[in-house]
């Protein structure tokens, strides 16, 4: 059978930022026959995410990331229908998910790995089991139950850097489902900022591009900050960093800001930042939402009751085609996009 896939062309070194052109479609085949306890999929979805900037380097600097490999098909969060099955559990039809999709229109994949979805469950949005309903809500929601130590009544202030993409917009209204008193946002264009107070409900949203970010944050955040969701890194969470309270806490999701540069992960704080961290005895732990995979059943149908019930706003940048999927990485780790990057492979 003969389908389209998408391999890695070039790597963009450690410290480059990634084209369009460090990815490339090209055909190929996969068995016409499935065995036992596989199953055929077509594609439908694909998730392009931050975290796969660090897979295009031969050193993902993760133990649990691998590499992608120069000219072998990628992979990443993906969505299918089942047209063929060979497994006791899954009929065609069946709507399947995976972790390690390969970006290609159709695969044979073995059905043990492949979670079944209740498309219900999103009031029929798929896509948004790769988002909102997905690891990306997960993030949001286990990061804030976990790190961020939000208690109803305690009028807490939290602040979202990056916060206008896909996990920091899922952050800030979890934040304040979970008990936060006031949620600001850090963009990057007034759409954003204006999309985050409009129709997400963070209270103010900063772009940093313009103007004094520290002296609007004072401004915003009258009384310090108690609760940090770090998607960024870099000079934005130093400037947060410097405004939070006594005994706050990080929750280090992402620092997309040094993922094209040859540092360890987290990065180390400057000096003056540290210091601030130390002093205020402020929590800062690496955060991964694998290890809290126990928790991922009851979590996922919390995420989907609030998306059912309206209290959790979605927002996708949905890309067509799989020949489109390099330009759709590159414009996401540029910040061009708003919420989840989503690429529709197959309607």
């Amino acid at each position: 059978m003969i389908i389209q896939r998408v391999v890695l062309n070039s790597r963009p070194g450690k410290n480059g930022v990634p084209v369009a052109e460090n990815f490339r479609l090209e055909q190929s085949t996969i068995a016409d026959t499935v065995q036992a306890g596989q199953v055929r999929v077509k594609t439908l979805y694909l998730s392009v995410d931050p975290y796969m900037r660090c897979r295009m380097n031969e050193d993902t600097g993760s133990d649990y990331l691998q590499p992608w490999q120069l000219s072998e098909v990628a992979d990443g969060g993906g969505i299918g229908v089942v047209e063929e099955s060979k497994h006791h559990n899954l009929a065609k039809g069946d709507f399947v998910t995976s972790f390690t999709w390969p970006w290609q229109t159709a695969a044979i994949l073995d059905g043990d790995l492949l979670q079944k979805l209740v498309p219900q469950l999103v009031n029929g949005r798929l896509s948004y089991f790769l988002g909102a309903a997905g690891i990306t809500g997960l993030t949001a929601l286990l990061g804030i139950r976990e790190k961020g130590h939000v208690a109803t009544g305690a009028n807490q202030t939290m602040v979202v850097s990056g916060a206008a993409g896909a996990c920091g917009s899922l952050a800030g209204q979890i934040g304040r489902l979970e008990g936060c008193s006031r949620v600001v946002g850090i963009a990057g264009t007034d759409e954003k900022c204006s999309i985050l107070v409009q129709e997400m409900g963070f209270d103010a949203a900063i772009n940093y591009k313009k103007g004094d970010v520290a002296k609007q944050l004072r401004e915003l955040c009258p009384g310090g900050v108690d609760v940090y969701f770090d998607n960024v890194g870099g000079d934005i969470s130093d400037t947060v960093i410097s405004q939070m309270n006594q005994n706050s806490h990080i929750i280090l999701c992402g620092q997309i800001s040094q993922y094209n540069k040859d540092v360890p992960y987290p990065p180390p704080l400057p000096p003056d930042t540290e210091k601030i961290q130390k002093e205020r005895n402020i929590t800062r732990e690496r955060f991964l939402v694998l290890n809290y995979m126990d928790k991922q059943e009851a979590s996922v149908l919390q995420l989907c009751q609030w998306i059912q019930e309206g209290k959790l706003k979605v927002r996708e940048t949905v890309v067509e085609g799989l020949a489109n999927i390099g330009a759709a990485f590159q414009s996401m780790m540029n910040g061009g996009n708003i919420g989840k990057q989503i690429v529709l492979v197959s309607k």
